[in-house]
C-alpha cells in the first residue's frame, strides 16, 4: 500500500505545480508594457518544473508588492517565444526596463534575490 500511495502523492504534487502555470507572455503585452515604461519581468517554464513553480511563486507576490512592473511568463518549448528572448532553459529570469534587458538568470528561486534584482531595475 505504500508503495502506491507514495507515487500518487507525488503525482498529485506535481500535477498541481502545472495546473499553476499558463503562458501570459505575448510580443503584444511585452511591446505595450515597454512602451509604457514599465519595468517587464519574463520568466520561462516548463510541465513539471518544481524549480519554475517557485520562481513563479515569488513573482506572483513580486507583481503584487512592487508598483509599474509586469509579469510575463511562458512554455519555454513555446520556441516562437523562447527565440525572441533568447531563451533555451526553464526557470530562466529576465528584467527589461527602457526595452532592454538588464538582468538574466537561470535557475534562480531565492525571493531576496529576484527582489534585489526587481529593485534594482525600478
Amino acid at each position: 500500500m505504500k508503495k502506491i500511495f507514495i507515487p500518487l502523492i507525488i503525482m498529485f504534487a506535481f500535477s498541481v505545480n502545472a495546473a499553476e502555470k499558463k503562458t501570459t507572455f505575448s510580443e503584444e503585452l511585452f511591446k505595450k508594457a515597454q512602451s509604457e515604461g514599465k519595468v517587464v519581468v519574463v520568466s520561462s517554464w516548463i510541465k513539471y518544473c518544481t524549480s519554475c513553480a517557485k520562481q513563479m511563486k515569488v513573482l506572483d507576490k513580486a507583481k503584487k508588492e512592487f508598483d509599474n512592473i509586469e509579469y510575463l511568463k511562458f512554455e519555454v518549448t513555446n520556441k516562437e517565444i523562447a527565440n525572441l528572448l533568447n531563451v533555451q532553459y526553464q526557470t530562466t529570469l529576465l528584467i527589461f526596463k527602457n526595452n532592454q534587458e538588464v538582468y538574466r538568470s537561470i535557475g534562480e528561486t531565492s525571493r531576496d534575490k529576484i527582489y534585489k534584482a526587481i529593485k534594482s531595475s525600478i
